[in-house]
């Protein structure tokens, strides 16, 4: 299913990609050097709740998962890379979290994903992979709109990430979203430009280039859920949510 969303609805997008942005935001800043997992967890439940808005994770069974999920908020840390499940794990200084959020308000949903590093350790490696995710992105985001194709997209991303050498899974990647989490068109960080789905106003899609340092193959932990990169090496992802308007993009998922 593709959905348009009309005027309305595109208002409750912006308020629900707002506050995505700022409980990650929240996230990122109570996280140091000695919090544990399940804490970020809960510290979002409770900042969900106060919202009145509905979690896209606790009860989300996909094909690919061993669910129901069970938590509000993925919790990936170096290794691993996607639909990290919290668990009872302290971080340590130097450690490179990814923090992926969706949950719906006012019946529409808005997803976002951030990495960084704990504590005051700045590894180079993982500084460079993180920042390359984050040019993707922007770089994604620039050549959405009216008009435009999937593949463009795709296209931008994927010349960032392997510019700065790095190998892409084309598995899992980006969705359009709406009034449920993951929709119709897939938009793999891998592509060519001027294929696939042509944009239009009022399509909202979550844009997620994501990487690992020496591998494009993933493993799965044991809880069923955790995507590692098969090697052990470290990775990074940065999302947003978009709306495409008459003349561009917006993105819904910024911080206030």
């Amino acid at each position: 299913m593709i959905e348009i969303l009309n005027r309305s609805q595109l208002v409750r997008a912006r308020a629900t990609g707002a506050l995505v942005g700022h409980v990650l935001q929240t996230m990122r800043e109570r996280t140091k050097v000695g919090t544990n997992l399940l804490e970020i967890d809960q510290w979002t439940q409770a900042m969900i709740a106060e919202a009145g808005a509905v979690s896209c994770y606790v009860d989300y069974a996909p094909s690919f998962g061993d669910g129901p999920f069970g938590h509000y908020i993925c919790t990936s840390v170096n290794d691993a890379v996607l639909h990290g499940l919290p668990r009872d794990h302290t971080l340590a200084d130097g450690d490179l979290l990814t923090l992926d959020l969706a949950f719906l308000k006012d019946g529409i949903a808005a997803d976002s994903a951030i990495s960084f590093i704990v504590g005051d350790s700045r590894p180079p490696e993982s500084v460079a992979m993180i920042e390359a995710t984050q040019r993707a992105l922007a770089a994604g985001i620039a050549v959405a709109g009216p008009g435009a194709r999937i593949g463009d997209i795709s296209h931008a991303v994927g010349e960032v990430l392997s510019a700065a050498g790095y190998p892409i899974n084309g598995d899992f990647g980006g969705h359009g979203i709406g009034s449920t989490m993951h929709q119709d068109p897939h938009v793999p960080n891998i592509g060519q430009p001027h294929r696939g789905y042509k944009l239009r106003p009022g399509l909202l899609l979550a844009i997620e280039p994501w990487v690992m340092v020496d591998t494009d193959e993933l493993v799965t932990d044991a809880d069923g859920w955790t995507l590692r990169s098969a090697t052990g090496c470290r990775t990074a992802h940065s999302e947003h949510t978009i709306a495409i308007t008459d003349d561009g993009a917006e993105i819904l998922t910024l911080a206030n």
